[in-house]
């Protein structure tokens, strides 16, 4: 039996910039499949609606091909392939209810009042 989670994605001054929620078919899930359902719902919204929201940001060559009236799809698993090496990269940190996780691997219990928060950090120019 699955739940619904809340997603926020948040600033790093903690500020929250968006927030849904995300629709589990298990309770009990790693975060590397918190990740990858994450990043599914967001290129299904995408191809829908055509935004860019989130951690889901087409490659520079997804872009380059796109026009007003282009209605070309991205691949979501490509986009989740870029997530994982963003969060390994540290570049994404995940919180499950405000503790941070760093391992892909971590299991992870959810349930209806879970908030799971996804920060993008910014490398400093020059640093």
């Amino acid at each position: 039996m699955g739940t619904t989670i809340t997603i926020e994605d948040r600033s790093t001054t903690g500020n929250t910039l968006r927030e849904f929620r995300l629709e589990l078919l298990s309770t009990t899930l790693s975060v590397r499949e918190l990740i990858r359902e994450r990043v599914y719902q967001e290129v299904e919204d995408h191809n829908r609606d055509h935004r860019f929201l989130g951690l889901v940001q087409p490659s520079e060559e997804e872009q380059a091909r796109r026009d007003p009236a282009d209605k070309r799809r991205i691949d979501w698993k490509a986009q989740y392939e870029v997530a994982l090496r963003a969060f390994e990269a540290n570049r994404v940190l995940v919180l499950v209810d405000d503790q941070q996780v760093d391992d892909l691997d971590a299991q992870v219990t959810v349930g209806p009042d879970t908030r799971v928060a996804f920060l993008k950090l910014t490398p400093l120019v020059g640093g």
